[in-house]
């Protein structure tokens, strides 16, 4: 929409290689450091994969502890976008990947850097990142000026948390390392670390090629250029779209087909929050505009619903995906999620003032105590739902419910997607089943698998079977080998997916509400100077 910047070329070809790249974006010369922090601090760079970090800040504080430290630094882009209302990574990793490299590699040269890694955790972003880095002659090897790769990570939720990407390039677990260590202090092998994600390595790019006054004449004074959405939900054509910032965002919902009439509108994705449908018709696509309303730009997904679905409802499948995604490193986590998504269902189920006070009291508990931002931010969304749809919480708390049917609108992870990367996405294939003739209610597997079994009010499991989740597997296999009462036991093929049945990681709602959502979405000047690769980069000094 509007004149391209980061989706220049699309309608050329469907990727841009090295030479595409270079005769629709033009060359790139190296920008010293303060220069490209100024430059950053100019048109208002913010991080684009939610928290919205001020890019110049974070660039100075990498050099600073550089400096301090004499240790060259280490970039990274962060591509992991494993959110299934979340592709504009994706999109521009496939398409675009040297605009990605290219600001990446502005800020290698800028701090001197001494490698730079690509986290991502699809087939085909690590083919296509693999293919940018060779054709710019760039490899892990020992000896180069600047050693890179890509790090292939599964898709799990966790995974594209800052400290769990660097963790797993240090060869560890993807997964947050439960101490709050910033990454421009001790990050990649205990180096200070740059780390920010695709989109936002690609608008340095587009920036330095233009200017910063060129930048800015597009989109609001105080946040220029341009973001990118991804628009899922109650959509007829589900896309991803480059806009000025500052359109309404009721116009960009028309151009993905949503519907005229909307119950509400979720913005930033499944740690953003919900607006309600007058709301969402008065806003517009601005980090600061939809803070104001009570919304979140986040990782710009933004997905409507209609008028024929349950909105709270819609909302339990996405709690529960949530409490499935989490690295069970964490009480909050751990335990609070499925609590969380346990309480959200009670409401839905009649339970009454009193079942809602207990999903308020787990969303508060939650908050501010886990190892990442996963529970925060889950329980944020679980808060925005209630405050967002008063009408349809009322009608299910006071009376029979709303009426509507679930339609499972919102996108959530298809069965199997990204498990060829390995790791601990998807079924395991197995079911944890409980015998009621030996279960005497110790309730230990509770404790060690709560977000599988959970205890009803006479203490003993309140399901007899659920499917098991790789992630979870190795304490479900605990599980059954500490049961005081030999009452558990693990049935399924662990090598076969389709053994996982119907099962549910939580307890399902009556048949009209399906147990999983849909599938996830799909997929400057020119001139001749030599465009920045490993060859150019060099050990330089980040000077004032």
């Amino acid at each position: 929409m509007g004149l391209p910047h980061l989706t220049s070329g699309f309608d050329l070809v469907e990727r841009l290689d090295l030479g595409t790249h270079l005769k629709v974006h033009g060359p790139l010369a190296p920008i010293g450091g303060e220069r490209l922090a100024a430059l950053a601090e100019r048109i208002a760079l913010r991080g684009r994969g939610g928290a919205g970090f001020p890019f110049a800040r974070k660039l100075r504080a990498v050099a600073d502890s550089a400096i301090r430290r004499g240790v060259r630094p280490v970039v990274v882009v962060n591509g992991s976008e494993d959110e299934p209302a979340c592709r504009k990574d994706t999109v521009l990793l496939n398409r675009a990947p040297h605009l990605v490299l290219d600001g990446a590699l502005l800020a290698a040269e800028a701090l001197g850097a001494r490698a730079l890694v690509v986290g991502v955790t699809r087939d085909s972003t690590q083919r296509s990142m693999e293919h940018a880095l060779a054709e710019r002659g760039l490899s892990h090897r020992r000896g180069a000026p600047l050693r890179a790769r890509v790090q292939r990570n599964p898709v799990r939720m966790v995974t594209g948390e800052s400290s769990a990407l660097i963790r797993s390039a240090d060869g560890g677990p993807p997964k947050p390392p439960g101490r709050k260590v910033r990454a421009s202090e001790a990050g990649v092998g205990g180096a200070p670390t740059l780390l920010s994600n695709a989109e936002t390595f690609a608008q340095l790019a587009v920036a330095a090629r233009t200017g910063a006054d060129r930048y800015r004449a597009t989109g609001l004074p105080d946040e220029p250029g341009t973001v990118l959405l991804t628009l899922s939900g109650a959509v007829a054509r589900p896309l991803v779209l480059e806009v000025p910032s500052g359109v309404p965002l009721s116009y960009v919902l028309q151009l993905a087909g949503a519907p005229p009439l909307l119950q509400g509108v979720l913005t930033g994705g499944y740690h953003g929050r919900w607006l309600d449908a007058p709301t969402a018709h008065e806003a517009v696509v601005a980090r600061a505009a939809l803070d104001a309303v009570g919304g979140a730009l986040g990782a710009g997904a933004v997905l409507p619903l209609g008028q024929d679905t349950c909105p709270l409802g819609e909302a339990l499948l996405v709690a529960r995906w949530l409490a499935g995604e989490s690295a069970g490193q964490c009480g909050p986590c751990h335990r609070g999620l499925p609590a969380a998504a346990r309480g959200l269902e009670d409401v839905l189920q009649g339970g009454g003032p009193a079942a809602l006070e207990a999903l308020r009291q787990v969303t508060r508990a939650v908050k501010r105590r886990g190892a990442c931002q996963h529970p925060d931010g889950s329980a944020a969304f679980i808060e925005s739902a209630l405050a967002a749809f008063t009408d349809d919480l009322a009608a299910h708390v006071l009376g029979g419910g709303c009426g509507r049917t679930v339609r499972a609108v919102l996108p959530l992870q298809a069965v199997g997607e990204g498990a060829s990367g390995g790791g601990d996405a998807g079924p395991s294939g197995q079911r944890l089943a409980v015998d009621w003739t030996l279960c005497q209610g110790h309730g230990l597997c509770a404790d060690l698998v709560p977000e599988l079994i959970q205890l009803g009010p006479d203490g003993y499991p309140s399901t007899a079977e659920v499917s098991v989740p790789r992630y979870a597997q190795s304490r479900a296999v605990r599980a059954v080998r500490r049961c005081p009462a030999l009452a558990l036991r693990l049935e399924g093929n662990p090598t076969d997916p389709a053994g996982a049945g119907g099962g549910s990681v939580l307890p399902v709602l009556p048949a009209r509400l399906p147990a999983r959502g849909r599938h996830a979405l799909g997929s400057g000047p020119a001139g001749r100077q030599a465009p920045i690769s490993g060859r150019t980069v060099r050990r330089t000094t980040f000077r004032r």
